[in-house]
């Protein structure tokens, strides 16, 4: 990034959370926050006379609800990344999925806290980090991306996966809501496997995305309860604030949840599940790491590979952030990198192919 700051837009009709939002914005010198309005015609208007990287914008307002300024900004400013920022409630929660599954980056959860410093200190925790993901001036806008094929990581010998594949996990982040809609609609609805996905989310959020996700792909999608028998064909999504783990001591495949302590400050994080399921599933497993901010998921994705899965990492013009596929990749550890639209047929024709 160059030594230019990064430049903030603020929205929201709440003149308290706007002023959490400025505070914890202006505490960082590598930030410059250029502005903030009440609502999304008012953003728009800003955003028109002021040079902006990154709008952090409230999914409920007057005048224009975040939902219809999203749309706009993206119209109008296709190069301006957003990040939607929602109150903890099952309304706001549904709202902010809509607004990921339409193109927003990235989500924040308002902080609830009646204390000022611990408010700041949560948005700084929160926020701030995923500005500076989104807000390098020299990335081009996914919108406008066109993916370049990218080389697999695989021996010149090795097509694809030598062993039936019996489930699929999948890890993500920044921009992974969207990723995920066209990764899972992109399998038909009779897809036969168990998928189980760690989409970095707070409580409230991940009941919405399983919604979301059995809506869009038409196969049964739901939050993962603990030991619960896994079931062909179903879709598992990690609870906020608790890893998912599998097991099969005692025959079946059982998810597990568990609150052991976060892995890259992340709960849940995408290593138990890795972990776990390469033990479960071993050289029958196909992993799948999508965009998303940080390194969550590189240990688990090396234990994969080291007892005979496959992974598969979503490449980085077509990545939001490219932090975490990008880490697995830099490891050596992929043996596809693929666009997002290559990767759900990827995985339909790897285990069709092997079930023949």
């Amino acid at each position: 990034m160059s030594g230019n700051p990064i430049r903030v837009l603020v929205v929201d009709d709440s003149a308290v959370v706007r002023g959490l939002l400025a505070r914890a914005i202006e505490s960082d010198t590598t930030l410059q926050l250029v502005g903030t309005a009440m609502h999304g015609e008012a953003a728009l208007s800003s955003l028109r006379r002021l040079s902006v990287d990154v709008v952090v914008l409230d999914v409920e307002m007057p005048v224009m609800d975040g939902l219809t300024a999203l749309q706009r900004i993206q119209h109008e400013f296709p190069k301006i990344r957003v990040i939607m920022a929602s109150a903890l409630t099952s309304e706001g929660a549904d709202t902010t999925l809509r607004a990921l599954s339409l193109g927003a980056a990235g989500c924040i959860a308002k902080p609830t806290s009646s204390s000022v410093s611990d408010s700041i200190s949560q948005l700084s925790k929160d926020l701030l980090p995923l500005i500076h993901a989104l807000g390098r001036s020299d990335r081009p806008s996914v919108a406008s991306t066109q993916p370049k094929p990218t080389a697999a990581f695989s021996s010149p010998t090795t097509r694809g996966p030598q062993h039936a594949i019996s489930a699929v996990v999948i890890g993500t982040s920044t921009g992974g809501p969207q990723a995920l809609r066209k990764v899972l609609c992109d399998l038909p609805s009779d897809f036969p496997l168990p998928i189980f996905i760690v989409q970095h989310m707070p409580p409230l959020f991940t009941p919405m995305l399983a919604k979301h996700i059995q809506m869009d792909s038409g196969r049964p999608a739901q939050e993962a309860i603990h030991l619960q028998n896994v079931k062909p064909g179903h879709t598992y999504v990690a609870p906020g604030d608790y890893h998912m783990e599998l097991d099969r001591r005692d025959g079946p495949v059982r998810t597990l949840l568990t609150q052991a302590a976060p892995e890259h400050y992340c709960r849940p994080s995408v290593n138990p599940l890795f972990r776990t399921a390469a033990d479960v599933y071993r050289q029958s497993l196909l992993a799948v790491m999508l965009t998303g901010m940080g390194e969550d998921g590189k240990e688990g994705s090396a234990a994969i590979v080291q007892r005979g899965g496959w992974l598969i990492a979503q490449d980085e013009a077509s990545s939001v952030v490219w932090g975490m596929p990008g880490a697995v990749v830099r490891a050596g550890l992929a043996h596809e990198v693929l666009p997002l639209d290559q990767i759900g047929p990827r995985i339909l024709h790897t285990c069709l192919e092997l079930a023949r």
